[in-house]
Parts: structure tokens; C-alpha cells; sequence
């Protein structure tokens, strides 16, 4: 099993008064609130913590977000350059730029491609749909949200992969007369590419695809369900099996020499799901797109009713779960319990991740959030080398097997 480090340099350092009067923390609280110096030294802070997985064997994640506390990584294409040149050894996967939010994928296959070259083959490349809230920041619709991203991932693959001159793209939401990258990826025929999404429909679709399927923050149930429409889709297409190889799972890690550091540990990780998860409704289940029509009466009232008609479970099945407004409020023992915090001893760390392994059928890769909130620059390293010189190794036994129940 391979991991990878994760962080997404949050900015906690936000008066709690005024959290607790914002509707929202993510996409409107204005950036008054945030110093740049201080914003600087997480920068640095973190970006040392990436150097620090490189030295202990852990791979690394660049991931993106927009305009609000729980993540300074506006710009993924950044911090993956910085990451591509400063490590030596580790795997930087890019989960990811957010494909639906920016205009053009010719533009974002130039920046992995470059990548990858500068990293000299190093780079992996994962999509995510875009939330409520970045959409809002992007002045983007919801509406047409999944075609446009599996048809920037098809231009994405195809300008990576064409190396015979110029070749035009016609498509239903993008549409280039000329694409001919310079440079090519390093990698041939291109880099893996990941897709993180927990939905059945969009798990199918990843499935078919053959991507690394990841989860994030999903929990045994929620996971078992997203895997297994993976292995079901590539059933009924004619595919082969897949192996453990192509499935991810996203936690908070937080590892400590006894119990009870590991415990606290995870707690300020936490601050993750209890404070910055904060959005209006304007940014989720009111914002057009966000959930299908048929379920709209469903949203809009304030205690809907408990419907047994074919129509209103029908819609209700459609819906796509709302983690961050489910996850709020957890506590660290309740989080372990639920599969999305693994905290402790390396001892319990290993075991709480072999229990959803074999919960959910399998999977080849962990990607270990490890820092968020106020937990210090020194607790993170510390907790990093324990992972990476106790709970690692165990791992890198894993081996890949068919995924399923059955291996």
C-alpha cells in the first residue's frame, strides 16, 4: 500500500467571535481577516512538512480550494511546480485542479505536463468536482457541472497523449482548433490519473475509466458502497477485475507515542470538519445544480416530510450526501468509530486502517491528512516520522490483490 502526505495549510487563525456570526467561513468572509505574513509562514511551514514525507518515504498531495479558511491552496498548479522541484523521491499527486471551475483544459494539461517534466515522471494527476462555494467564487454553474468535467478530463488525456502535431477538439462545453502542448509529459503514456467522488453514478463512470477511485472523509459505509458500483460498473462492461490498486482512501492521521497524544492530535485535526466546514446555504443546497430537480421540494422545505411514495424516495436516492454538514461537530472518538480520523499508537493508526480495508473491499493507496487547524508545525513532524518509521513499513507489505471479498 502506498501513502500520501496531505495537507491542506488551512488558516485557523480567524477570531472566534467572528466565525460564530459568519453564515458562511468559506467563499464569503472577507480576507481582512487574513495576515499575509502569517499566511507565509504556514506556507513555509508546510511546504517543509512535503520535504519531510520526501525523506521519510511518504508521497505527496497537492490539492486546491477557493476562498475561504480551510485551505490557503488557491492554486494548485504552485504549489505542485514548487513540489516537483524541491522533492527527490516521492510520487506528488496533483488531487487536483478543479477542471469545472477554469475555462480552458488545454492550459491545464500545459501545467501537468510541465510538472511532470520538471519532477522528471513523478506526477499523478487527480480531478474533483468543484463544491457549492467554489463554484459561486468561479461564477460557475452547477447545473451542467459533471459533463463539463469528464469532458475536460477527456481533452486533458488527449492533448497528454497526442504527440503527432496539432489536433482540434469539437465538444459540448469546450472547443480548441489547435492543441499541440509543448513540452510533452515526461511520462509515457501519460501519468495515472485519479478521480475523488462518492456518488454511484460518477463511481461507475471512474470504474469504466479505469482511474484510481478515492474517497475522501467517506467513511466504511459510504466507501463500501462507492467501491463496489466501481467493481460492478467494470462488470458490465466487459472489464477486467480491478485490483486494490485502484482504490484511495482519505483520512485524518494523526499518530502519537501513546493513546492519549494520538487522541489529542486528532482532535485538533479535527477542527477540519468543526469549523471550517461553516457554508451558507446559498453555497450548498439552495445553489442551482447542487441536487436534481425532482428533489428540490424535498430541500426547500425547512422539516420536510416523511414521504413513502415511489417519487419522493426516488428523488431522495438522487440526492448526493452532504459530508461537511454531516461530519460537523464530531468528537475524536466518535470520528475513529465512523472511519475518518485514524488516531493513536501506530499500533491502533495500523489496525483502525486494516479494519476499513477489509470493510470496504480493499484499496492500494492512503492519503494521510496530517496537518489542519491549530496543530503546530512540531507536532505534525513528529507525528509524520512515527507514521512513516512504525506504521509505514506494515503497509508497504500490502500487496495488490483483486479487489473485493474475495481475496
Amino acid at each position: 500500500m502506498d501513502v500520501w502526505y496531505q495537507c491542506e495549510i488551512p488558516y485557523p487563525h480567524v477570531p472566534q467571535d467572528v466565525l460564530d456570526r459568519a453564515p458562511s467561513v468559506r467563499a464569503s468572509l472577507p480576507n481582512r481577516y487574513c495576515d499575509p505574513k502569517v499566511a507565509a509562514d504556514l506556507f513555509e511551514e508546510c511546504i517543509d512538512e512535503f520535504l519531510l514525507c520526501d525523506e521519510r518515504g511518504l508521497n505527496v498531495v497537492a490539492i486546491e480550494h477557493h476562498a475561504g479558511i480551510n485551505s490557503l491552496l488557491a492554486a494548485n498548479p504552485m504549489l505542485v511546480g514548487i513540489l516537483a522541484r524541491q522533492t527527490r523521491k516521492a510520487r506528488i499527486l496533483s488531487l487536483g485542479t478543479l477542471v469545472t471551475l477554469r475555462p480552458d483544459p488545454v492550459r491545464i494539461a500545459e501545467e501537468y505536463a510541465t510538472a511532470d517534466v520538471i519532477s522528471r515522471g513523478r506526477l499523478e494527476i487527480g480531478f474533483v468536482k468543484s463544491g457549492g462555494s467554489e463554484s459561486a467564487s468561479s461564477n460557475v454553474s452547477m447545473v451542467d457541472n459533471g459533463e463539463r468535467y469528464w469532458e475536460a478530463i477527456d481533452l486533458i488525456s488527449r492533448a497528454l497523449t497526442s504527440h503527432d502535431g496539432p489536433f482540434s477538439w469539437e465538444g459540448k462545453h469546450f472547443t480548441h482548433r489547435h492543441v499541440n502542448i509543448w513540452p510533452p509529459a515526461f511520462q509515457r503514456p501519460l501519468p495515472r490519473m485519479w478521480s475523488a467522488t462518492g456518488d454511484a453514478s460518477t463511481s461507475a463512470d471512474v470504474g469504466r475509466r479505469g482511474m484510481v477511485h478515492t474517497l475522501v472523509l467517506r467513511g466504511p459505509e459510504g466507501t463500501r458502497a462507492a467501491f463496489a458500483a466501481n467493481r460492478r460498473a467494470r462488470v458490465e462492461a466487459g472489464l477486467p477485475p480491478s485490483t486494490t490498486e485502484l482504490f484511495s482512501y482519505a483520512a485524518l492521521v494523526a499518530v502519537g507515542e501513546t493513546e492519549e497524544e494520538g487522541l489529542r492530535l486528532g482532535e485538533k485535526l479535527l477542527w477540519f470538519l468543526n469549523t471550517s466546514m461553516k457554508s451558507a446555504p446559498q453555497f450548498n443546497k439552495f445553489l442551482p445544480g447542487v441536487a436534481p430537480p425532482q428533489a428540490a421540494p424535498m430541500i426547500y422545505r425547512t422539516k420536510p416530510r416523511v414521504s413513502t411514495s415511489a417519487e419522493s424516495q426516488q428523488a431522495a436516492s438522487t440526492m448526493k450526501p452532504s459530508v461537511g454538514g454531516a461530519l460537523i461537530g464530531m468528537t475524536p472518538e466518535k470520528a475513529v468509530a465512523q472511519g475518518i480520523l485514524f488516531a493513536g499508537t501506530p499500533d491502533s493508526v495500523y489496525r483502525q486502517i486494516m479494519d476499513l480495508y477489509d470493510f470496504v473491499g480493499g484499496y492500494g493507496h492512503l492519503v494521510m491528512i496530517g496537518r489542519s487547524g491549530f496543530m503546530t508545525h512540531g507536532e505534525t513532524e513528529k507525528s509524520i516520522s512515527l507514521f512513516a518509521r512504525e506504521v509505514l513499513p506494515r503497509l508497504k507489505e500490502i500487496v495488490p490483490v483483486q479487489a473485493g471479498f474475495n481475496q
